[in-house]
């Protein structure tokens, strides 16, 4: 979607920090946010990409006046309100109504899950759209949907360097529609067909993209 998270190349937000000092969590609340996105995830009403929605579908000035773990905090209060694991009462109370009706998951699953981590590969064998070194254009996408393909690079034209395979398609998946496997390319495009002339000659930016996002550049 075009929310006000999809901030790559606006101007006037000031510089990135990048202190490598800086710790993953600034204060308890933090981490407890993180842990509860975490185990309510686990009881498998929603997905990866339905959570990253949750988090950019707001509005501008909510998103832009929330720091990150706020964000996680609000989307997964919303999700559970939205699929029934949690009552507004509940929200507003603080007491949960009915334990037995929402058994938690498998500790030891949960464990060994957290151990190998989750992909978004799959092992299907769907035939690429394109080909290393084809020349690409990017769809103009604008949907108030999920969606990965960065604003910055509608519309514009790049060069596949690599094929990560089959994945997910997120843009479906976040709406439960299927994971509709596709692959995802690593897309070369040069800074100037990116930011315009003045831009430095040599500089390139790579961007993952799925073949719903391309299509053949004239």
């Amino acid at each position: 979607m075009n929310g006000a998270h999809d901030m790559g190349g606006m101007h006037g937000m000031g510089p990135i920090d990048t202190d490598p000092n800086d710790p993953l969590f600034h204060a308890e609340w933090e981490r407890r946010a993180f842990a509860v996105t975490l185990a309510l995830g686990f009881h498998g009403r929603w997905n990866i990409d339905t959570s990253r929605h949750a988090r950019e579908n707001r509005h501008p000035l909510d998103y832009l006046g929330s720091s990150y773990f706020e964000l996680w905090f609000k989307a997964v209060e919303k999700l559970a309100l939205d699929t029934g694991l949690m009552t507004a009462d509940e929200v507003a109370t603080g007491t949960p109504a009915a334990l037995a009706d929402t058994p938690p998951p498998n500790p030891e699953r949960v464990a060994a899950i957290l151990r190998k981590g989750v992909s978004a590969k799959l092992p299907d064998t769907v035939p690429p759209r394109f080909q290393v070194g084809a020349r690409v254009l990017v769809r103009e996408v604008t949907t108030p949907r999920h969606t990965r393909v960065p604003r910055y690079c509608r519309g514009r034209t790049g060069v596949i360097d690599r094929d990560h395979g089959v994945y997910v398609f997120p843009d479906t998946h976040a709406h439960g529609e299927g994971v509709k496997p596709q692959h995802c390319y690593s897309v070369r495009f040069t800074g100037q067909e990116l930011w315009g002339d003045t831009a430095p000659a040599r500089d390139a930016i790579y961007i993952d993209l799925w073949d719903d996002y391309l299509e053949p550049a004239p």
